[in-house]
């Protein structure tokens, strides 16, 4: 019995160092999480607004270029590109639009995020 009492008891939990640590990088995960939501929110608004444009029927590059600034006039989230951006192509007697742009976020002075963007309408 008095063996088994000899043995140091193992002390379990979080240190302040280690406390810290993990505050610190849920900190920069949530500040980068907030700062990428937003441009990921508007890849898919234009991402839905080439769709539908796409499966209006235009078939001239003009129409569908005002067509789309139609839609970013109704989707404020869409700020980056306009129909001017856009590359209007037929494959298969479909129109197909392509779009790529890049978003520089600033996570704080002189950090900055850069990401990439492109998409294309889905054949319907």
């Amino acid at each position: 019995m008095l063996a088994e009492r000899s043995q140091p008891r193992v002390q379990r939990g979080i240190t302040l160092l280690g406390l810290l640590f993990w505050a610190v990088v849920i900190a920069f995960v949530a500040l980068v999480g907030l700062r990428v939501v937003p441009t990921v929110n508007e890849y898919l608004t234009i991402q839905r607004a080439v769709n539908k444009v796409a499966s209006e029927g235009l078939s001239t590059v003009p129409e569908i270029r005002a067509a789309f600034d139609r839609q970013k006039e109704i989707e404020y989230a869409i700020t980056t590109i306009s129909g001017k951006d856009l590359k209007i192509t037929k494959e298969d007697e479909r129109v197909v639009i392509r779009f790529a742009y890049q978003k520089e976020i600033e996570l704080f002075s002189p950090v900055f995020l850069l990401i990439k963007y492109e998409g294309a309408s889905k054949p319907k």
